[in-house]
């Protein structure tokens, strides 16, 4: 049976393919070739992709990532539609859709959002609750730097407390639009804010939410 991950691998690999290797994407100073390097080195270099989380290393990933970035780009989509080898942890279901659901989610907009045409793509029911129940847990961790109090809510009024404090806004969404703009993709997420001026002032002028 396929799965979540399974599918927005599929997904991630097919628009990476139709906008060939140097389209744009959401990720500042990343075309889709540098992407698609990111999405195979996490996956199948995991020495290299603890740079992505532990500053000293930060430089071999690059190393790496450049390295992989140089390959036939029809080889990392390839890569990427094929998945992980069978020595590596994302190889496992459970740690596939775990790790990657929401991951190969958002780099799928990345590079749809980032031409000029795309268009709102809408997310099956399942999908949706899986993407909140995601945010229910990592919201927190992921806007741990809002300069304001953040509460997402969805539209049938369901919320998650991604940071404490005043004063507060409330980011009203899809659960989709929430993921897009807790990771940092405000700019294109359909999403409705609340809050007193300053407070949209300060949140619209923070770069990030997290890391």
């Amino acid at each position: 049976m396929s799965t979540h991950a399974k599918r927005e691998r599929l997904l991630l690999a097919d628009l990476l393919e139709s906008a060939g290797p140097d389209a744009p994407t959401l990720c500042e100073g990343w075309q889709t070739r540098d992407l698609a390097a990111h999405v195979v080195v996490r996956e199948r270099r995991a020495d290299a992709a603890a740079g992505m989380f532990v500053k000293p290393l930060s430089a071999r990933l690059d190393r790496v990532q450049g390295e992989f970035a140089a390959k036939p780009y029809e080889e990392l989509v390839q890569l990427i539609r094929t998945g992980p080898p069978r020595f590596s942890p994302f190889s496992l279901k459970q740690v596939d859709e775990a790790a990657n659901a929401v991951e190969f989610y958002v780099h799928a907009e990345d590079v749809r959002r980032a031409q000029p045409d795309w268009t709102a793509r809408g997310l099956d029911p399942v999908f949706a609750d899986v993407l909140w129940a995601r945010l229910e847990r990592t919201a927190r961790m992921l806007a741990r730097k809002a300069p304001v109090g953040l509460v997402l809510r969805r539209p049938d009024g369901r919320t998650a407390v991604a940071h404490r404090g005043t004063p507060v806004v409330t980011v009203t969404g899809e659960p989709g639009e929430l993921t897009m703009f807790t990771f940092g993709r405000q700019g294109v997420a359909d999403v409705q804010q609340e809050g007193e001026p300053e407070a949209l002032e300060k949140l619209a002028g923070a770069k990030q939410l997290g890391f």
